[in-house]
């Protein structure tokens, strides 16, 4: 059976023949080859390469309440965010291979994510490189240090811009304010500990930073709409990432 093919290459170049036409693709590219395409694929000329590779398909027979994000044609694009996506990708392999009780939810959530992400990327308007090596920049320390307590006026430092600055080209790149990006990211994490691990809720609170298990509890349920202990008793019956879409 012929699947859909979503890659990101993170090391090296890949030269990629679609219908014969010879494409190159590099490190932060995102790659959409559609189910049916004639097409192949071989190390450039300049060494091996390194890639994360999806395969998937549709049911066509299922009547989807939102219809497919990209045209079924190949994409090539350069993503603004390449260590999110980087991280979004290593976390579907990881949990591809999980509990087998939840990964399809889990795996099904994580790649409806970074299909969105790319259907947004391919629609948007050019955005200059400094904004895109901004974003990068501050895109990189929160995933770092996301547990921490941070202020925008330390990721204004970060780029030696104005905060005001800061919070509108990383909304514009990333679709959300750096604190809410902030958020997310404990949440998520927050999600999968309550499904993964023994740990108790005001556990996982001083762990993410929150120290107010209080305050966590609202974050969390104004993120998911459940509670924390709503999410460890019915959370393996949703798709995780889809809940932050």
């Amino acid at each position: 059976m012929d699947y859909n093919v979503f890659i990101l290459v993170v090391k090296g170049k890949v030269n990629y023949s679609i219908y014969g036409e010879q494409i190159i693709a590099e490190k932060g590219d995102l790659v959409f080859i559609p189910s049916g395409t004639l097409r192949g694929a071989k190390n450039h000329e300049s060494g091996e390469h390194q890639k994360y590779t999806v395969a998937f398909k549709l049911d066509e027979t299922v009547n989807y309440s939102n219809p497919f994000p990209i045209e079924k044609k190949f994409h090539k694009i350069k993503t603004r965010t390449p260590e999110y996506v980087k991280h979004r990708f290593e976390r579907l392999f990881v949990d591809s291979r999980g509990d087998k009780k939840f990964r399809s939810y889990i795996c099904a959530g994580i790649l409806q994510e970074l299909l969105g992400m790319f259907a947004r990327e391919l629609e948007s308007p050019t955005v200059t490189p400094s904004k895109v090596k901004y974003t990068s920049i501050i895109e990189n320390y929160l995933l770092e240090n996301y547990r921490e307590n941070i202020e925008i006026e330390q990721l204004a430092k970060l780029i030696n811009r104005s905060q005001s600055y800061t919070i509108s080209i990383f909304k514009e790149l990333m679709g959300q304010s750096p604190i809410r990006y902030i958020h997310q990211l404990r949440i998520i994490e927050a999600c999968n500990l309550l499904l993964n691990t023994d740990m108790t809720i005001v556990a996982i609170s001083d762990y993410l930073g929150y120290y107010d298990p209080s305050y966590f509890s609202r974050m969390f349920k104004k993120l998911t709409a459940m509670s924390p202990k709503e999410f460890a008793m019915y959370g393996h019956q949703v798709e995780v990432n889809a809940l932050f879409s």
